[in-house]
């Protein structure tokens, strides 16, 4: 069952210190972990509205394990590493994760 993830992410100042064509070479690097290895990403920008989450990826992952290696990958890149960026919070979820369910056991 596919799994999609919202990883919620908060900007450090540092990251704004950073010219536009820098932050954009540094996040291409960082989130492309997740266009790879049969993963997909949204990103969405929240700063504007929330003042402890500055973006948030949305995941999309063919098995629990694909998003896992993912986001090792993601620390030791210099969004994570760096300080750029910290993880406020991982939501791992199933769209419409009832349905399989009650399609699995229906009796």
């Amino acid at each position: 069952m596919k799994m999609t993830i919202f990883l919620l992410l908060s900007a450090d100042p540092i990251w704004l210190r950073l010219s536009r064509a820098e932050r954009g070479r540094i996040a291409a690097a960082g989130l492309g972990i997740f266009t790879r290895n049969g993963l997909s990403l949204r990103h969405f920008d929240t700063e504007v509205f929330h003042a402890d989450v500055s973006d948030v990826a949305m995941i999309e992952a063919e098995t629990p394990e694909a998003c896992y290696f993912a986001v090792e990958q993601l620390r030791d890149t210099a969004l994570i590493a760096e300080g750029y960026f910290t993880v406020t919070g991982i939501i791992p979820s199933f769209e419409n994760g009832f349905r399989t369910y009650e399609a699995a056991h229906a009796v």
